[in-house]
């Protein structure tokens, strides 16, 4: 069976690269997908919170697992789904409060917001609610919350948190991956596809 991936470079073993800044040009972050074990895995390091992540995806873009690194070599935060919204922790604690999340969402990079734009396959004018596991990289506090995606034409999202209304406009690139997400980031010249 032949292995598929939607990024021409993900097969190569540098990866597909994309780069981001903040907004204000106080950060920035590298982001690396790999196609492997009929999948992708996901690296990213991002400068101005000092943090690297890795997320493991279904080939639909379905989050399997998610680890956080701050300071330390072992993972700050390591959580698992079973491919049916029922979320656990490494050391085998169960996250009850995260059932049927399909995506989660780090706050320090617009990558994440890829997951569900990817994984939905709306059509335009289209639009869908999900639950997401959102995490804050300072204190590992992982919440439920809703989140509408809308696809406003062929590149371009509206993100809706309903829980403090939070609305954004995102333009996308032809892989789906966010391009700029206005007053936070932009992507940045580098090794990419686009």
């Amino acid at each position: 069976m032949t292995s598929y991936s939607p990024f021409p470079a993900a097969h190569d073993p540098a990866g597909h690269v994309v780069r981001w800044s903040t907004w204000e040009g106080d950060g920035d972050e590298t982001t690396t997908i790999l196609w492997e074990n009929e999948g992708f895995t996901v690296s990213g390091h991002v400068t101005r919170e000092n943090v690297q992540y890795v997320v493991r995806l279904s080939p639909t873009w379905q989050a399997r697992q998610f680890l956080l690194f701050r300071d330390l070599e072992e993972p700050d935060l390591w959580l698992a789904n079973d491919g049916n919204g029922h979320w656990g922790e490494m050391n085998g604690a169960h996250r009850h409060e995260l059932a049927g999340c399909t995506d989660i969402d780090l706050t320090c990079t617009p990558f994440t917001n890829t997951l569900p734009i990817r994984r939905l396959g709306l059509g335009d004018g289209e639009s869908a609610v999900v639950p997401v596991a959102v995490i804050d990289v300072d204190t590992l506090e992982v919440r439920r919350v809703l989140q509408r995606y809308t696809r406003l034409a062929h590149n371009r999202w509206r993100y809706e948190n309903l829980e403090n209304d939070f609305t954004a406009e995102l333009e996308v690139d032809e892989f789906g991956l966010v391009r700029d997400y206005p007053s936070l980031f932009r992507r940045a010249p580098g090794r990419d596809a686009s």
